[in-house]
């Protein structure tokens, strides 16, 4: 389990097994069942997660009670609602397991001790940060830019198999479609 960790931080900043001792000793194990909730509206955010097997969602709830699906999480991302984690305010959207799930979650109060102790880590964040700003606003240009079969069909050149992992009223959406709408284009 942590070995998927150390490769996947390996991608970024090399690592002495005595620094991957450190850096998992900030972390805890947990597991979720499909459907149950890492984060819920209205609480606080208290982990930012990794992803060691499993599938989640991120979703905001709008004022008439519809869900939209702001991003999945599978195998080797990180997840949270960033802005309550960082700003340590109460969460407006929900993080809930699609599948079951193992993560390894860090609260912001580790994730801070750790990259005091080895500044190389804050690099492998900063550039995990990097690629995920890159990725929210290419998402935010294909929406104001295209149209949802062109979105769809970026999704599935994009995510192959997060495509056959979601539900198909998920990915509506998270295309922001009726499931209707979806089944046409799929076909």
């Amino acid at each position: 389990m942590l070995d998927q960790l150390r490769t996947h931080i390996g991608k970024i900043v090399p690592l002495s097994d005595d620094e991957f001792r450190l850096i998992s000793s900030f972390f805890t194990h947990k597991k979720y069942k499909k459907h149950q909730f890492l984060i819920q509206e209205g609480e606080f955010a208290i982990y930012n997660y990794f992803v060691l097997k499993g599938l989640l969602k991120l979703v905001y709830t709008d004022d008439t009670g519809k869900e939209h699906i702001v991003g999945f999480a599978m195998e080797d991302w990180w997840e949270t609602d960033f802005s309550a984690f960082y700003l340590q305010t109460r969460s407006t959207m929900s993080l809930i397991a699609v599948e079951d799930a193992d993560v390894l979650c860090i609260s912001l109060e580790n994730y801070r001790k750790l990259c005091a102790a080895l500044p190389k880590i804050e690099h492998f964040f900063l550039e995990k940060a990097y690629m995920g700003f890159i990725s929210a606003q290419q998402r935010i240009i294909s929406t104001m830019t295209t149209g949802i079969k062109e979105r769809y069909e970026q999704l599935l050149q994009k995510y192959p198999s997060l495509i056959q992992r979601v539900p198909k009223t998920l990915l509506a959406a998270y295309l922001g479609v009726s499931r209707e709408t979806l089944s046409r284009l799929s076909q």
